[in-house]
């Protein structure tokens, strides 16, 4: 049996003002209509011998994280939280101990969340290989084979001399002959070499040499295996998760990691901390048409371009433009004789900036964050478990929100010490408590709610409740919020 194992904690700086810390590029439809956590679901969907992916990811992202996966066919298994963030290695090892948790010790597949595959039959291959490799006892990685001399990306140097020939078990969709499926001798190497991004001249070598293999990050062993070679090459490591882990709980849909633990847990990638060091590791050459959207340059590469090399997304009028790539998403852009560019408009920021140069957006968010700016972590739309909120306008003691409740939903029992609020409901019935009390407000109706005492919205209809929030008082913040009783298991 195979065990997916999707990581989902990444923030994707390079590509705000779409992607923010809270609502990241994993969970944003940048390519096609699913987003990028469901594309990586629904690619193992219909494999044989294959589980319901098991999710790592933010404790801030898990409803988020559990709704995406809900839309997808196949089911998911556990969805791991992690109190902080720690890289990789660790986040591979709380998913391992949890596979072994019933005694068994299945293979996993260690796949990013935010990562494109176009060619999805070469992407199955390539995991039935490793599989039988991973069976093995081999640590699998899989390497790219490039198609640029790509400075971007980290390199897998594989041993030419020390193939492994491996006769590849019959993918689902494999052809058939007279006497049944067929099968292929199909071949990876040794790991020679894991190596940094290289400069330009470097890259070129590498290229032209036909030993070198972009490093994907995805990953195949079996659970008991990964954590051998973790306890010998990071014992520290392995005994903090092991403590996570064990002392873990069951909350809804998730398990929750014991957060002292996990924070005391050093913080590395599985190639530094694993792949690395052992002697077990092979490499695949997967040419299936990968990407890992790694920036606004990596979307106009994957993106369908007009005559001129556009990418257009939204309403956009484009004359005399040249190879840009622009992103509007809720007014009208209008661009007139640009080249290379990259413009993204949201609703709250607007990025213009030079399609060689998206790898510095980077830069921008930690600019950001310094100055505690919440367009580095926020949309202006929030999405909370029983809908979201948008804030419309905010002045000097006051701010105006549009409130959206999914159809049997509620948000917690809570109070506020500095402000009061108005609602306003424009759409649906809510069921609204304040104290004791609780009514029913129908369209066209409001109701008020005072300083410190404790109430709740629900949405009774089966369809979507809207109402406009009005806030007044000292302070606004989102922070001013003590929860008596929450569905959701907030805090």
């Amino acid at each position: 049996m195979i065990i997916p194992v999707i990581l989902s904690g990444g923030a994707g700086t390079r590509l705000w003002p779409l992607s923010r810390e809270l609502y990241p590029k994993q969970l944003l439809p940048l390519v096609g209509e699913q987003t990028m956590l469901q594309q990586t679901a629904a690619r193992l969907e219909g494999m044989l011998d294959i589980a319901g992916p098991m999710v790592v990811c933010n404790e801030e992202h898990r409803f988020l994280v559990a709704e995406q996966l809900r839309q997808v066919p196949g089911g998911c298994g556990p969805i791991i939280l992690e109190p902080c963030g720690r890289n990789t290695a660790p986040a591979v090892a709380v998913a391992a101990l949890q596979a072994r948790a019933d005694g068994s010790d299945p293979v996993l597949l260690v796949l990013p969340a935010d990562h494109l595959i176009r060619q999805v039959e070469s992407f199955r291959q390539a995991v039935t290989l490793g599989s039988a490799l991973a069976e093995q006892g081999k640590l699998v990685t899989f390497g790219i084979v490039p198609d640029k001399p790509e400075t971007g990306y980290g390199y897998i140097r594989a041993d030419r001399a020390c193939p492994l020939s491996v006769v590849n078990r019959p993918s689902q969709n494999a052809e058939t002959t007279d006497h049944g499926p067929r099968t292929t001798d199909a071949t990876a190497f040794a790991v020679a070499a894991f190596i940094e991004k290289p400069d330009q001249p470097t890259a070129e070598k590498y290229l032209a040499s036909g030993d070198y293999f972009w490093n994907s990050g995805m990953f195949m062993f079996r659970a008991s295996r990964y954590l051998e070679e973790l306890e010998k090459f990071a014992p520290a490591m392995f005994t903090a998760c092991r403590k996570a882990h064990g002392s873990r709980r069951a909350d809804l849909d998730f398990l929750r990691l014991d957060a002292e633990a996990f924070a005391a847990c050093p913080s590395d990638s599985i190639d530094y901390a694993v792949m690395e060091k052992t002697t077990a590791a092979v490499v695949i050459p997967l040419d299936a048409g990968w990407n890992d959207i790694g920036s606004w340059s990596a979307l106009w590469d994957v993106g369908d371009k007009s005559p001129s090399g556009n990418v257009l997304r939204g309403d956009v009028l484009a004359e005399d433009v040249r190879d840009c790539y622009i992103h509007a998403e809720n007014r009208l852009v209008a661009a007139i004789g640009v080249e290379n560019l990259v413009v993204v408009e949201t609703k709250d920021a607007l990025l213009v900036a030079e399609r060689s140069r998206v790898q510095d957006v980077k830069k921008v968010v930690d600019t950001l964050k310094k100055k505690e700016r919440g367009e580095a972590t926020l949309h202006r739309q929030v999405h909370r478990p029983w809908g979201n909120y948008e804030s419309l306008n905010t002045g000097e003691r006051f701010q105006v929100k549009r409130i959206t409740v999914k159809p049997g939903a509620s948000s917690s029992l809570q109070i506020h010490h500095h402000r009061s609020e108005h609602w306003v409901v424009v759409k649906g019935t809510a069921r609204v408590t304040i104290g004791e009390q609780q009514q029913l407000i129908s369209e066209n109706e409001s109701i008020f709610i005072p300083i410190g005492v404790s109430h709740r919205i629900e949405n009774p209809g089966k369809l979507l409740l809207e109402l406009i929030e009005v806030q007044t008082g000292s302070y606004l913040g989102e922070d001013d919020i003590v929860r008596i009783e929450d569905h959701y298991g907030r805090n």
